[in-house]
């Protein structure tokens, strides 16, 4: 329980400094898109979760190179999860099955 907990707090904090990022590097360039943090939450979310809708995306250099690294740690943000309930459903198949 402890490290779900965790887990959404320190997820939590990463879609925060994502959308803090994004809002950096592509406030002066798409104002409309990233008006302000709260409105760059939803590019931080989409991004972090799926590969993107497409409807919000970055069109500066350093936005794009900022995505890139959102892009790769919201894949570990999917899989290491993943793979720990993978591990754990396992184990609980052998125990069943002992």
């Amino acid at each position: 329980m402890r490290g779900i907990i965790l887990f959404f707090i320190v997820t939590s904090i990463f879609i925060f400094l994502s959308a803090s990022g994004i809002y950096f590097f592509e406030n002066e360039a798409q104002p409309t898109h990233f008006s302000s943090i709260f409105s760059s939450l939803w590019w931080a979310i989409v991004t972090l979760t799926t590969v993107g809708y497409g409807d919000v995306y970055p069109i500066t250099i350093g936005g794009k190179m900022f995505t890139f690294f959102v892009l790769v740690i919201g894949v570990g943000i999917v899989t290491i999860p993943a793979g720990l309930v993978a591990t754990a459903l396992q184990k609980a198949r052998e125990m069943e099955e002992d």
